[in-house]
C-alpha cells in the first residue's frame, strides 16, 4: 500500500518519460483521473483511458513527445505533502518556470491548472507543479 498515490503517479510518469515509453498504467482513482485529465488539457500528455479489472481498474497514459523525440515533460515535483499541506490563494498561485509550465490545483471547483485558476479566481490546495 501507497502512502501517498499522487507522488506515485508522478513517479511512474517521470520514469516513463525517462525511459522513452509510450504508455503507463497505474491503480485508477478519481484524483489521479483529473490530474491526468488536466495534463492532457494542457498538452503534456496524449491520452488517458480507464481500464476495469476485478479491482478499482486501471489509467492507461499515453505520453507525448515532441517531433524529434524529446521530452515533453522535462520535470514533475510533488508540492503538497501528507506530512505538509501546502494551500494557496490565487494571489499567491506560483508561476512554474516564468509561464512556461503548470501548477495543478485542487480546488472547491474541482482539479485545475495554474491558468484556469486565475480565471476562476479561486485558490485551493498545490498539488505539483509540471514544465
Amino acid at each position: 500500500m501507497w502512502s501517498d498515490p499522487i507522488a506515485d503517479l508522478l513517479t511512474r510518469i517521470r520514469n516513463a518519460t525517462r525511459n522513452r515509453a509510450k504508455q503507463v498504467l497505474v491503480p485508477r482513482s478519481r484524483l489521479k483521473l483529473d490530474v491526468c485529465r488536466v495534463l492532457r488539457e494542457e498538452g503534456y500528455i496524449q491520452d488517458v483511458d480507464e481500464i476495469a479489472d476485478d479491482k478499482q481498474g486501471l489509467l492507461r497514459i499515453t505520453l507525448k513527445y515532441g517531433p524529434r523525440g524529446e521530452q515533453v515533460i522535462r520535470s514533475v515535483r510533488r508540492e503538497s505533502k501528507g506530512g505538509r499541506r501546502l494551500y494557496v490563494g490565487v494571489e499567491k498561485l506560483p508561476r512554474v518556470e516564468d509561464g512556461m509550465g503548470i501548477a495543478i490545483l485542487s480546488t472547491s471547483r474541482g482539479v485545475l491548472s495554474d491558468r484556469k485558476c486565475r480565471e476562476l479566481r479561486v485558490g485551493g490546495e498545490l498539488i505539483c507543479t509540471v514544465a
